[in-house]
């Protein structure tokens, strides 16, 4: 029943993505020949992310939008589908999610085969630009006021990974620091991810488990925290992945039951997969539910091989969880971009004490930018000392030049994945040493009752 199940939601899914792709082939964008310039009017569905610097064209911008019509010459034609714009001049980085703008653009081709109708390369300036919706105009408020209080009170290099870190903003986040993260594998901590999902409900579950608060009530206020950090990181799939994600982790970490949350995880899957067919190309969305993956099935038992061995339990929490997220996502990552750092292991666990401060202090100091300012740069002054601490280890793991470049591809992938079942094989092989009795506990066995 298990594999007849199995094959029908499959067959299911490769009839609806066969459906979707066709739609994607016939849209009437795709009939336009390459370089036509047209008007249109698109719906960003994320914040402007700006792109390397070039020094003949300046700063440029890449948004990815919902197409609303567009015009060539005396056609007016209203049609959706997904669009990636790339724009460069005044009026594009202040753009909000939801957002409506018209400008005159020059067809390309899409880049990748993720149902992209096409890429729209702007022509200058916009045209004219919409009102966002309420939420998003409050949301980019707060985001603001955030970024602004951790300038006033933090070095500029933390002033702009700290919006990262906790939001996954990193318009403000400098080169260098950007170059130190990808160089360490760190760039996975400015994006939103489950983890930060985990982090903030942990903090709300245990704070009201203190407060001797009724567990229901306890849920609700999780859940309400849920949706605000949703609309302030923007509710784009990636987004909304994460918390999927998020969700599906501390339900991992709170029952202990892995066999709960891993069916969990496969629902989630399918559903996301279902509302949003593209994530079924994006690395993104792998690389997630990877990690989430080697949480629920691989760092529990690694946690307890290492107690067993002599470590203390927040030690050898903390390298299990590091170790299993970099286990399983090296041959995604390394398939991708082909770069491999040999001491990503030990950077990634050498910062993860600080990560949760960070986060919880962060998103408190988010929320009090916009109610007190005082107070919020108190709590964000806070963030000053854990923030030093990654900064610094990212910039001097960086400097080692610890890593080496690899073919990219799937045959690196497919490689890079045998050595790591293989390693994974043999760690669970590997049985547990049976403890020895303490010194007392033979002496009391000899004495007797």
């Amino acid at each position: 029943m298990v594999a007849l199940a199995a094959m029908l939601i499959g067959a299911g899914f490769a009839a609806a993505a066969a459906w979707q792709q066709h739609r994607v082939d016939a849209h009437p964008l795709r009939g336009l020949d390459r370089g036509t310039h047209v008007w249109v009017r698109v719906v960003p569905v994320d914040d402007p992310k700006a792109l390397p610097t070039k020094s003949f064209r300046g700063q440029q911008w890449m948004m990815r939008s919902e197409l609303v019509e567009y015009r060539y010459g005396a056609d007016n034609v209203r049609a959706g589908g997904a669009v990636l714009v790339l724009a460069h001049g005044a009026g594009w980085s202040q753009l909000l999610p939801g957002q409506p703008v018209t400008f005159r653009a020059r067809v390309d081709r899409p880049w990748r085969s993720d149902l992209t109708v096409a890429v729209l390369r702007a022509q200058g300036s916009p045209a004219s630009i919409g009102p966002p919706p309420w939420w998003q105009r409050i949301a980019g408020s707060v985001r603001a006021d955030f970024a602004e209080a951790a300038q006033r009170v933090l070095s500029p290099d933390a002033a702009g990974l700290l919006p990262g870190l906790v939001i996954g903003d990193t318009s403000r986040l400098p080169d260098h620091v950007r170059a130190n993260f990808r160089e360490t594998h760190l760039t996975h901590l400015t994006a939103v991810s489950g983890a930060n999902i985990t982090i903030l409900l942990g903090a709300v579950l245990l704070s009201m488990r203190a407060l001797t608060v009724d567990p229901r009530i306890a849920a609700v206020a999780a859940g309400l925290v849920l949706i605000m950090f949703v609309i302030l990181a923007r509710p784009t799939p990636s987004v909304l992945r994460a918390a999927v994600m998020g969700a599906v982790a501390l339900l991992a970490l709170c029952t202990g039951r892995r066999k709960t949350a891993l069916p969990a995880l496969c629902t989630a899957v399918i559903a996301l997969l279902a509302w949003s067919p593209a994530l079924a190309v994006d690395a993104g969305f792998a690389l997630s539910v990877l990690a989430t993956a080697g949480l629920i099935l691989l760092a529990p038992g690694w946690s307890s091989w290492l107690q067993s061995h002599g470590f203390w339990r927040a030690p050898a929490d903390a390298l299990s969880v590091s170790t299993a997220a970099f286990v399983v996502t090296a041959p995604v990552i390394i398939g991708l971009t082909g770069h491999f750092s040999f001491i990503a292991i030990v950077v990634n666990v050498l910062v993860e004490p600080v990560v949760a401060p960070i986060t919880v202090i962060g998103a408190l100091g988010a929320v009090l930018s916009c109610i007190w300012t005082p107070l919020a740069h108190l709590v964000l002054f806070c963030t000053g000392p854990p923030l030093w601490w990654l900064l610094t280890v990212s910039a001097r793991a960086a400097a080692l030049g610890a890593s080496v470049a690899l073919p990219s591809g799937l045959g690196s992938g497919l490689i890079v994945a045998v050595v790591c079942a293989i390693l994974i094989i043999a760690l669970r092989s590997r049985p547990a040493p049976r403890r020895q009795p303490r010194a007392s506990d033979r002496t009391a066995g000899q004495q007797g009752p």
